[in-house]
């Protein structure tokens, strides 16, 4: 007669291939967590999974350095200097306000050159 301890199999749940050990917490408003729990149900998931999944894979852009904020500040002042070319335009004619555009067109491409890796 077999001993009943080689036939019993383990009661309960399996264990998981990937335990997943460590807890983070995260505070919503009322209004932002519904808002994620909508999106979850959109999506077809938990709350919990939709979460894991956004901060697994999507990338939050970082702010912009220094110096790519000067970078910016010199874009703005291009800005201001194509109205004086336009004005410029209208009182010296158009062939002269090219070769100024001509000029800006080159310090624009030195500025832009800065901001590709």
């Amino acid at each position: 007669m077999a001993t009943v301890t080689e036939r019993k199999k383990r009661a309960g749940r399996p264990a998981k291939a990937v335990k997943k050990e460590v807890r983070a917490a995260i505070r919503f408003t009322r209004a932002e967590y519904f808002i994620v729990k909508e999106k979850a149900a959109k999506a077809g998931m938990k709350a919990s999974a939709y979460l894991r999944q956004l901060a697994i894979h999507s990338s939050v852009k970082p702010r912009l350095t220094d110096e790519e904020r000067q970078y910016v500040r010199e874009l703005i002042g291009f800005s201001n200097n194509v109205n004086q070319l336009a004005k410029k335009c209208h009182q010296e004619g158009f062939f002269k306000a090219a070769l100024y555009f001509e000029g800006m067109g080159q310090d624009l491409d030195k500025i832009l050159k800065k901001f590709k890796p």
